[in-house]
C-alpha cells in the first residue's frame, strides 16, 4: 500500500474532558451503553428497513471460505460482492474504470466416456473457472434518488472531534503505530495494516466520524483482531460487531452518539443476533475500558496537575 506522511504534533495532546464520576459509575454507565446496543437493533430489526435490508442480503451468493481469503486480499473492506450484470439486475451500476475482484468459481462439464465394456456413459468433472465481482461500493445506485436499501447506517456529520483524535494518535504513536488522514480508498472509512504499523482514517470524513472511525481502528487492535487474517476472515461479523461496539461505548462515555452510524452497522455484521451482540460483553467492555482510560485517565494517573 502507498505510505503517506502520518499528520504528527509537537503539542502535547489536551485530555478529554469527562464529568466526575467514579469508577463504578463509569462502569454502570459502559454496560448500560453495550446494552442499548442490543435494544436498538431489536428495534431496528423490527422496521420496514430491516426487511429491505435482508431482501437485498439475501441476493447474494456465500462464498467459500478460499473465495472469501481472496477477496479480502484484494479488498479488505469488501462486503458483498457480486458479478457486473448482478449488479446491474439489483440497481446498481459498477463504476466505469472500477477493477475487478478475481475469484475461483464452480462448474461441471458432462463428457461422455465408454467404460470398460464398451458402453457409452456420462461423467461429470469439476471446473473451477476464474471470476470477476464488484464490491458494493466499487457501485452506484442507477437511481440515486431511490430508497437505498444496501445501508443501514448513516454518516456522522459533527464538526468536535471531543478530543480524541490527538490523543489516540499520540498513544499510538507512542506504541510504534503512525495514524495517517487520508484517502484509504475502495470505498473504506479506515484501515489497519499491522504489518505496516499503520492506522489510516479517511480525510473525507467529518471530525467526529473520524474519532469515531479511529476508535473503532484501536479497538481492533485492542481485540486482537488484526493478527491472523485468516482468523478474522472467519469471524469477520463477530470481530467488527466486537470493535463499533467498543467504539459506540467510548463514544458514549467521552460524551457522543454514534448511534447513526453504529447500530445499522452493528445489526448488518451480526445479523442483528442480539444474543451474539450481549455474548461479547466482557470484551467490548475490558477493550472500551481501555481505550476509555487513555482519552480520560484518572487523575492520579496524569503528571499534569492542570491537565
Amino acid at each position: 500500500m502507498t505510505t503517506t506522511a502520518s499528520r504528527t504534533s509537537s503539542r502535547k495532546p489536551a485530555k478529554t474532558r469527562r464529568p466526575s464520576v467514579t469508577p463504578e459509575e463509569r462502569k454502570a454507565q459502559a454496560e448500560a451503553l453495550h446494552e442499548s446496543i442490543a435494544t436498538q437493533v431489536e428495534q431496528l430489526r423490527d422496521s420496514d428497513r430491516w426487511t429491505q435490508f435482508l431482501a437485498f442480503a439475501a441476493a447474494f451468493h456465500a462464498y467459500s471460505l478460499n473465495n472469501v481469503l481472496l477477496i479480502l486480499s484484494q479488498r479488505p473492506d469488501a462486503e458483498r460482492v457480486a458479478g457486473f450484470r448482478k449488479w446491474q439486475a439489483l440497481g446498481r451500476q459498477v463504476r466505469k474504470g472500477e477493477k475487478s475482484l478475481r475469484i475461483f468459481g464452480y462448474s461441471t462439464k458432462k463428457v461422455t466416456e465408454q467404460d470398460e465394456n464398451g458402453e457409452d456413459v456420462e461423467k461429470r468433472y469439476p471446473r473451477f473457472p476464474i471470476l470477476s465481482v464488484f464490491d458494493i461500493a466499487q457501485t452506484d445506485p442507477v437511481d440515486p434518488d431511490a430508497a437505498d436499501p444496501s445501508t443501514l447506517a448513516a454518516p456522522l456529520t459533527g464538526t468536535d472531534d471531543h478530543g480524541v483524535i490527538a490523543t489516540l494518535t499520540a498513544h499510538l504513536e507512542a506504541d510504534g503505530w503512525s495514524v495517517e488522514h487520508t484517502e484509504p480508498g475502495q470505498g473504506r472509512n479506515g484501515f489497519t495494516e499491522p504489518e505496516g504499523r499503520r492506522v489510516v482514517i479517511g480525510s473525507h470524513l467529518s471530525p467526529e466520524h473520524g474519532a469515531k472511525t479511529l476508535i473503532h481502528e484501536l479497538a481492533h487492535i485492542v481485540l486482537g483482531h488484526t493478527d491472523d487474517l485468516t482468523e478474522y476472515a472467519e469471524h469477520r461479523g463477530l470481530m467488527e460487531t466486537e470493535a463499533e461496539s467498543v467504539a459506540y461505548v467510548v463514544a458514549g462515555l467521552v460524551g457522543f452518539d454514534t448511534a447513526a452510524y453504529s447500530i445499522g452497522y452493528v445489526a448488518g455484521w451480526s445479523d442483528a443476533d442480539t444474543e451474539l451482540i450481549r455474548s461479547t460483553a466482557a470484551r467490548v467492555l475490558t477493550a472500551a475500558h481501555q481505550v476509555a482510560g487513555i482519552l480520560n485517565p484518572d487523575p492520579e494517573d496524569d503528571d499534569d496537575p492542570e491537565q
